[in-house]
């Protein structure tokens, strides 16, 4: 039997953000085995920047933006700009980086389903 998730509020000051080799910074503000349908990370990408070429096996994405503007690209299929209250969808498997193009930070929450596992992660570039 599953036992449910008691309310919990999680803070992202209770994480530490890291740098990756992607070329952004991610601060998992969400992500545990009691919630494995999900996961919620900040990532912040600094102005001119353009994160590496990577997919997730069997694990879609959203990137729902907070602040600055960039270019979105999902394999061959889009390539968009995105600006503050979008949201991409990011099918399993598929090929994706964001490139910032504005003066500032680009900062948005990928959201994950099921939750990020490092396992799934494969670098493209």
């Amino acid at each position: 039997m599953v036992m449910p998730i008691p309310p919990t509020v999680r803070r992202a000051t209770d994480a530490t953000e890291f740098d990756t080799v992607e070329r952004c910074a991610i601060l998992e503000v969400s992500n545990s085995v009691d919630d494995s349908v999900v996961s919620i990370a900040r990532a912040r990408v600094a102005a001119g920047v353009t994160t590496a070429w990577h997919r997730l096996h069997g694990t879609a994405e959203r990137y729902l933006i907070i602040s600055g503007e960039g270019i979105v690209e999902v394999g061959n299929d889009l390539r968009d700009t995105v600006t503050a209250g979008d949201v991409v969808w990011i099918p399993p498997d598929a090929a994706q980086r964001i490139i910032n193009t504005g003066d500032d930070e680009l900062l948005f929450y990928a959201i994950c389903t099921p939750r990020f596992e490092p396992a799934c992660y494969d670098a493209l570039d």
